[in-house]
């Protein structure tokens, strides 16, 4: 209960300007902030995901933001996707590194920002496919779920291999689990890492365990390729038996992991034989993410906690 408690007051705290301001002005988060990112700009992400591939591990890719407040940052979101795109193809590193994108980055959000948010997408796709390797659309807070689920069909027509993100804690994702695992269809699921009212998501970790293992057999049992996001080692386990019960080979599905976490457990996987996929943030707005990574193992809030108010 107190676990649950301490999530659900860092999930709040990634919303705010007060505490991320505190944080910017402390070097003593930097330690913190550069286990989670491996930097500001494009070349440190590259020397990130070229050392990934070294290790026989994928990539994916988020340039950090969301919630864009202008068209104009929206566009300069998405000029950062194209050039890292670009870059990616530059240097050998697209066959193993793909992009997870955040339409509120794109302008979801704003005015008209569902077409806006699309049309951003589509030339992230289309620079993606040219690079030879393709786009992720990542979940964010369940208000925004119908619209990334609409925008993630459209953008699958004419780039059937782009994925989406479903998040096991929401009550309607098992049906959505059914509904987005046909053939062709590239699917993350994860736990969930947003503060959300209980009457549209689980609160407790047992129930989100719960949800993640359903959502996962789900998956399994259809023709798509999932992609399981998990640092729980009973949840990496429980997708180890039903991919066996499901006859699922390694290369069927993957595991994801963010970067920073569980490295050990990342580099065993794949000498296993398995595809891993390591989730690479880079930028400067790196704060709500921080946060939610906190919460996802609240032990580092001490760490985080001696940085804010210790001098």
């Amino acid at each position: 209960m107190i676990a649950d408690l301490v999530r659900r007051g860092l999930l709040a705290a990634s919303g705010s300007a007060r505490l991320k301001a505190l944080a910017l002005r402390l070097p003593a988060t930097a330690a913190l902030v550069a286990r989670f990112v491996p930097g500001e700009t494009v070349e440190d992400c590259i020397t990130a995901v070229r050392r990934l591939a070294g290790d026989g591990l994928r990539a994916s890719i988020d340039v950090l933001g969301e919630d864009t407040t202008s068209p104009a940052l929206a566009e300069g979101v998405r000029d950062a996707y194209l050039g890292l795109l670009s870059r990616l193809e530059e240097e050998g590193l697209a066959a193993t590194a793909e992009v997870s994108v955040k339409l509120t980055a794109l302008g979801l959000g704003l005015p008209g920002g569902r077409e806006l948010a699309l049309a951003h997408a589509r030339e992230i796709c289309a620079a993606a496919a040219r690079a030879g390797t393709t786009i992720t659309v990542d979940a964010e807070d369940h208000t925004t779920t119908d619209a990334t689920l609409g925008i993630l069909a459209e953008l699958r027509r004419a780039y059937p291999d782009a994925g989406g993100v479903l998040q096991a804690y929401l009550h309607r994702t098992l049906d959505d689990c059914a509904l987005l695992a046909g053939p062709g269809s590239r699917i993350r699921l994860c736990k969930g890492a947003y503060a959300e009212p209980a009457d549209v998501a689980h609160q407790t970790r047992e129930e989100v365990s719960a949800s993640y293992v359903a959502c996962a057999r789900t998956l399994l049992d259809g023709d798509g390729y999932p992609m399981f996001a998990t640092h729980d080692p009973e949840m990496v386990a429980a997708v180890g038996e039903l991919a066996v019960r499901h006859g699922r080979a390694p290369g069927s599905y993957e595991y994801q992991m963010l970067y920073g976490i569980r490295s050990d457990e990342q580099r065993r996987l794949a000498a296993a034989g398995h595809t891993v996929r390591v989730y690479v943030p880079f930028g400067t707005d790196w704060w709500g993410y921080l946060v939610r990574r906190l919460a996802e193992r609240p032990a580092n809030l001490l760490f985080l906690l001696r940085a804010l108010f210790s001098r």
